[in-house]
């Protein structure tokens, strides 16, 4: 039996993940010191059948919502965790061997941010090799390197993607968790990481605690979520002056549905995509990056 990191929870959504989450859990089994507990926000009726122990008591909640409530389940989760760090894994995230280690390791009291590399389509095998997966992972091209060692100072509190990271669950708290506002899929957590900046908590990378990203198709632009990204990018505007999910902003513009900006103070519909252009959208399962 690995040490247990008794002050460490472990969160995680999910919505039609099923597959994805089950590897998650295998993963939890085989870290060099497991977590406190697993909290799963299950954001469908039921949750999966026939789970695999991850070597730590589950504890499942159930969040419903339309669209999917990242942020209510976020919120959720670290209400009914036990431990004092949160450690937050998306459940597209099977975490490497010395994730749990490694955060509940870090002696700061800050926001922590680990590695993440990306799988390409069919690279998780039935074994969880991690060496084949290291082969097979890449970094996202966006993201800067992580330290060999120890942690290293992050200024910019918006690198906080939502697929691996750590905090104090006092600190979590203490900004009031993530603003329910934002609904549907992205901007709630760059406004999170702009407001536990503001109260004084650093942002870290660390080293150790790598997750491995398995493949799901993605969409190019992200056609998918184009109603909540404009609602969320605009809501995130209002409260901060400045605009989040630019790169996809972007990609609309280029694609000829909306009329914006960087120096922009709105958003101006000009069309919405259609079935085909959404259909159209999605990448090949060799593509890893949205």
């Amino acid at each position: 039996m690995p040490a247990r990191a008794r002050s460490v929870s472990v969160l995680t959504l999910v919505r039609h993940r099923d597959g994805h989450l089950r590897n998650l859990m295998r993963g939890l089994a085989r870290q060099t010191v497991a977590p406190l507990e697993l909290v799963i926000a299950w954001m469908q009726p039921e949750p999966a059948p026939d789970l695999p122990d991850p070597g730590c008591p589950v504890r499942h909640l159930h969040v419903p919502g339309e669209p999917m409530p990242l942020a209510a389940a976020r919120n959720r989760a670290a209400e009914a965790a036990q431990g004092s760090r949160l450690i937050f894994l998306d459940v597209d995230c099977i975490p490497g061997p010395g994730l749990v280690a490694a955060y509940a390791g870090a002696e700061a009291e800050a926001l922590l941010l680990g590695e993440v590399l990306y799988l390409p389509e069919g690279a998780v095998g039935a074994s969880l090799d991690c060496e084949a997966l290291d082969r097979a992972g890449r970094v996202h091209p966006a993201k800067p390197p992580i330290p060999e060692t120890g942690l290293r100072p992050e200024p910019e509190a918006r690198e906080l993607w939502g697929l691996s990271f750590a905090l104090p669950a006092s600190a979590y708290r203490s900004v009031g968790g993530m603003d329910e506002g934002f609904s549907g899929y992205g901007g709630e957590e760059t406004d999170f990481a702009l407001r536990l900046a503001a109260s004084g908590l650093p942002t870290f990378w660390i080293a150790g605690a790598r997750a491995y990203h398995q493949h799901h198709p993605v969409h190019v632009p992200p056609l998918p979520h184009f109603e909540s990204i404009l609602r969320n990018a605009t809501r995130f505007h209002a409260r901060h002056g400045s605009w989040c999910m630019e790169y996809w902003l972007g990609q609309f513009r280029e694609a000829g549905l909306i009329a914006w900006d960087a120096q922009a103070t709105s958003i101006r519909r000009l069309r919405t995509p259609d079935p085909a252009e959404i259909a159209a959208a999605r990448q090949p399962g060799t593509r890893l990056f949205s």
